[in-house]
């Protein structure tokens, strides 16, 4: 992972990562440098005046997708009196582009060597990912008068930087330079234009550069505003809250990804640096997070994973009729088949997901089209969940990689390879299943009879997925069920033993719906109990379990994501205190990321940090941790769609304040929704 000072803007796909001067020295497993459609366009961008690297005194990261570096020559002292201030200001949006402004602060004139290295490795991003960077093609560099082409070939898979500035520069293999003359108080600048151009088959060019100068920087600023604007008003008297709620728009927006198919379309992008892409599973999360928000997000996510949805048996993409992707990837480990991300669809959740994700969109939205328009597309899913998923026979989703190469072992959300286990820490079998798979395929067989109902004109089918779904809930508490702890059981392997551990999958649970009204008062007590609550938020181990570690990737960490639908389903029970609690714990930590919840953090105890501590490889941005603040404010107000009107029943944490939510849009045109938090009484002075 890069170190912690460097700076990153980005628009979609389309990314930057650098040091605090602006400089990128990449090595293969670094992901700094320019990337886009999972490749790296610039691994080597280092500016020099008169052979000299310069020192940073600020920077500002002025929008996600602009940056400004304030630099001056030599190494930093505790006092510089520099006769020279560099200025590198710099846009991404599509391409990149970079402005260098020179001042001269001398009594004298200077004579000045400016020089900017160029270099790429068009590392793969999965190369850079692995620490692997196996090249197997051709990397050219050609020096042209008025540019610098930077290149990479390997059969009909193209990739190039193009590089040129507004002024006359000499330009070789690794760079460019200018000799330049500076008067007393003059200033010197130009203007950097890199272009990335991804050659496909036939010779089709997959991404277009900048726009005309100027045009890129004033069309996102235009689009940012736009977003903003048309999105709700959140006032509260937690100020917090407020900034964390802009925070997370203006992330949002940044993560919108436009895939080649879709002609400017937008859906979320899973999470900066690795995860720059569409993933089924985040994309959907994402999507049913910001559903009061930003809803045009819903429709275009769930027609491009209808598009993309399976049709046949293919073993190395792990692909099935009617299975849901989960990734799409555009690099060359892709193309070249080294990786099966062309599309992979090797999890099991997105698919019921993109069912709930639909009936849920037609509640918020009343848009009967695209539940009419998805009709075969969710048949083939509950086909897919009924016929191919249930690899043991039993009526429960089960996983196997049938890519034994390169095909993911754990298929759930928790996907690194010792998130599964028994409680005495050894590892299950395959294949697997997880217990919150099983509540989504429940619930997506509950709203799917609704969608057959009322709009497919097929009540028969709708009698028969209520049917379905009453006995996968009767069997799932039967089979799941942990007697001695009180909860359910992580996972079951092939011959029905339990992965018999606390975790925070049982709170997915109560959001699907899948779990006996008798029992819930014990789930929501685990959750807001010691073993699982720090204080910041629910961990995804329990303590005490033999694999628990606050800094394990999914055996003790807390996930902001995670947490949000724990809320969301504990509000569902009726366990609004359990609720608010675990809100405030969130929103709470969010302030010490200035507002940026990461992909996760430690699940160390609140009493012994003070403070959440960062996870080292985290993501961030990260779509549905951006995502999370907004489902929070939704379960605190209590806001739910009903009977074609916003039904809104607040219960906030102790302390918070008022909170309006104004012009939340819907079926029912825009409405506002108004909250205010209790007040401690043990915390009042007489």
């Amino acid at each position: 992972m890069a170190a912690s000072n460097t700076i990153r803007i980005l628009d979609g796909n389309t990314f930057v990562v650098s040091e605090d001067t602006g400089d990128i020295e990449a090595t293969p497993s670094e992901p700094t440098g320019l990337f886009s459609l999972d490749t790296r366009f610039l691994s080597k961008w280092v500016l020099t005046v008169n052979g000299e690297r310069l020192n940073a005194l600020s920077y500002d990261d002025l929008q996600y997708y602009e940056a400004r570096f304030f630099l001056v020559p030599g190494m930093a002292t505790h006092y510089i009196d520099a006769k020279l201030s560099i200025i590198r200001e710099r846009a991404v949006g599509g391409s990149f582009r970079e402005t260098l402004t020179i001042l001269n602060h001398d009594e004298k004139a200077v004579d000045l060597e400016i020089r900017m290295d160029a270099g790429a490795d068009f590392a793969d991003l999965f190369q850079v990912k692995d620490e692997i960077l196996n090249k197997k093609g051709e990397i050219y560099a050609e020096a042209e008068t008025d540019r610098l082409r930077l290149g990479y070939r390997r059969g009909n898979f193209r990739r190039e930087t193009v590089i040129a500035a507004s002024r006359p520069a000499r330009y070789d293999r690794n760079g460019f330079a200018w000799s330049i003359h500076l008067e007393p108080n003059e200033q010197w600048d130009t203007a950097i234009d890199v272009q990335t151009h991804a050659v496909g088959p036939g010779g089709r060019d997959l991404r277009m550069g900048l726009r005309a100068h100027g045009t890129e920087r004033l069309a996102l600023q235009h689009d940012l505003e736009q977003w903003v604007a048309k999105a709700p008003k959140v006032n509260t008297e937690h100020e917090q809250l407020a900034s964390t709620y802009r925070r997370s728009l203006i992330d949002l927006a940044a993560l919108r990804f436009s895939p080649l198919s879709l002609g400017g379309q937008t859906l979320p992008a899973a999470g900066l640096p690795w995860f720059m892409t569409m993933f089924g599973r985040d994309s959907i999360f994402t999507c049913l997070q910001v559903l009061p928000f930003a809803p045009e997000m819903s429709k275009t996510t769930l027609r491009i994973l209808g598009a993309l949805q399976g049709t046949r048996f293919d073993d190395f993409r792990d692909e099935d009729p009617g299975r849901i992707l989960h990734e799409m990837r555009y690099g060359e480990t892709a193309a070249f088949e080294e990786q099966p991300h062309s599309p992979y669809y090797g999890s099991v959740d997105a698919t019921p997901l993109f069912i709930v994700l639909l009936d849920e969109y037609e509640k918020w939205s009343g848009d009967v089209a695209l539940v009419k328009e998805l009709e075969k597309e969710c048949r083939a899913a509950l086909k897919w969940v009924d016929d191919y998923a249930d690899l043991v026979g039993n009526g429960y989703i089960w996983y196997e990689r049938r890519n034994t190469d390169t095909g993911l072992e754990n298929q759930c959300w928790k996907d690194s390879w010792d998130s599964l286990s028994y409680s005495d820490g050894t590892l299950p079998p395959f294949p697997r299943a997880t217990c919150e798979v099983q509540g989504y395929a429940y619930d997506a067989k509950i709203r799917a009879a609704r969608l057959a109902r009322e709009f497919w004109g097929d009540p028969a089918y709708a009698d028969q997925l209520e049917r379905e779904a009453a006995q996968l809930k009767e069997r799932f508490n039967r089979d799941w069920w942990v007697d001695d702890g009180g909860f359910y059981a992580l996972g079951l392997d092939p011959n029905g033993r339990q992965c018999d551990v606390l975790s925070s999958n049982i709170g997915h649970l109560l959001w699907s719906g899948i779990v006996d009204d008798d029992r819930a008062a014990q789930i929501a007590a685990h959750l807001v109990g010691p073993r699982l609550f720090s204080g910041w938020g629910v961990r995804t181990l329990a303590e005490g379990e033999v694999r628990y570690n606050p800094i394990g990737y999914h055996n003790g960490t807390i996930w902001p994501f995670d947490n949000s639908f724990i809320a969301w389903g504990l509000r569902r029970y009726g366990f609004a205190e359990e609720a608010a609690t675990i809100a405030n714990g969130i929103l709470d930590a969010a302030r010490y990321f200035d507002g940026r919840l990461p992909e996760a953090f430690g699940g160390y105890q609140r009493e012994l940090t003070k403070f959440p501590v960062e996870y080292p490889t985290a993501c961030s941005p990260q779509a549905w941790s951006t995502g999370t603040p907004l489902l929070l404010i939704r379960t605190m107000l209590g806001l739910e769609p009903h009977e074609g009107h916003l039904a809104v029943d607040p219960r906030l944490p102790v302390g918070m304040g008022r909170i309006e939510v104004l012009d939340i849009p819907g079926r029912w045109g825009r409405v506002d929704a108004f909250a205010r938090g209790r007040i401690d009484l043990h915390n009042l002075v007489d």
